[in-house]
């Protein structure tokens, strides 16, 4: 079990403030959580109780909008090993955006669960990211229109070669490992060793956590400390975000495969009610898919001869027999 953690509480009013600090207090992992009202207060909290491990902040503070997310960005400056979770009161991109940029660690929206509150702190001190599907879309469309990937250790010396950087940018565009690895003209095995020397040079387990700490631009990326530490997770396999971004273009595999990570809580929040609806989307795609290929046969059957037909069919049955057209038509 971790040690217990400290945590600093500050949002708009008092009263919020005291309501979340009452429900992280009762958690028992969670140490001391210590309350401020203002800027000048949490600056003072943080020079002088050294021990706080993450910080709750609203983004908007001193009655400013977004002075939050600034207040954090200063603090970190000064005390970088802080963890932050900012407290939304809108979902607009550019204001997600600012607060990955600014360095939060966590974005925990109004609308949800104070009872999950909790779970996000531990989350994010233990080094891991909070945001939901939306929150880390954005992060990943900004990392594709990003020019230029950063990842300088303490001394401002480089991390990766030019070639690992490479291939970060193509993660960014929620790339496969075959599609990095055609667009590179290497290997799929040397796109995988270079995912692995990439997450040890900079500290990180997983695609998500790659992703959002390259977008994390103003900061420098100083790598003299990690996200987290190895745990064996396979390069390999894509994102979540990458899933969702690829099931919201309308790829049918990619939905299914959100559904069931949705559904069996497969690095993601169990969400039987998103399992439903992304299962229903594939259902969707399917018909569309199959109402195309299908008008698309007919054109093609105009070209070939009775004989061309009957063969390509038995060769499709061959090739594919789970999916064999005779066997689904029988069953229904």
């Amino acid at each position: 079990m971790p040690s217990p953690i400290c945590v600093l509480v500050a949002d708009n009013t008092r009263m919020y403030t005291q309501l979340l600090a009452d429900i992280l207090g009762r958690d028992p992992r969670i140490r001391e959580v210590s309350t401020a009202a203002d800027s000048a207060s949490i600056k003072h909290a943080i020079q002088h109780q050294k021990n706080i491990d993450v910080i709750v902040l609203g983004s908007n503070l001193d009655e400013v909008p977004l002075r939050g997310i600034a207040l954090l960005r200063e603090l970190r400056m000064t005390c970088p090993e802080i963890k932050g979770v900012v407290l939304l009161e809108s979902s607009k991109r550019e204001v997600i955006l600012e607060a990955f940029r600014s360095g939060a660690r966590g974005l925990f929206s109004r609308h949800e669960p104070l009872e999950t509150l909790s779970k996000c702190v531990m989350q994010v001190h233990e080094g891991h990211v909070w945001a939901n599907n939306e929150q880390m879309s954005y992060a990943v469309e900004a990392l594709a229109l990003s020019p230029n990937i950063k990842a300088v250790d303490a001394n401002g010396l480089n991390l990766l070669s030019k070639r690992e950087i490479e291939v970060v940018h193509s993660l960014a565009e929620g790339l496969t490992n075959r599609e990095i690895a055609s667009r590179l003209d290497l290997s799929q095995h040397t796109i995988k060793n270079y995912l692995f020397r990439i997450f040890d040079k900079l500290g990180v387990s997983s695609r998500m956590e790659l992703l959002f700490l390259t977008l994390n631009q103003n900061s420098g990326l100083s790598m003299s400390r990690g996200i987290v530490g190895k745990n064996g997770k396979d390069p390999e396999k894509p994102s979540i975000a990458w899933y969702k971004k690829a099931a919201e273009a309308g790829s049918a595999l990619a939905q299914v495969e959100l559904a069931r990570m949705y559904s069996d809580g497969d690095g993601i929040s169990a969400n039987t009610a998103m399992a439903y609806m992304w299962y229903t989307a594939s259902e969707r795609s399917c018909t569309e898919m199959t109402a195309k290929t299908s008008l698309l046969k007919r054109k093609l059957e105009k070209q070939l001869t009775s004989e061309q037909i009957l063969e390509a069919r038995k060769m499709a049955t061959e090739k594919f027999p789970q999916a064999d057209p005779s066997l689904v038509h029988s069953e229904q």
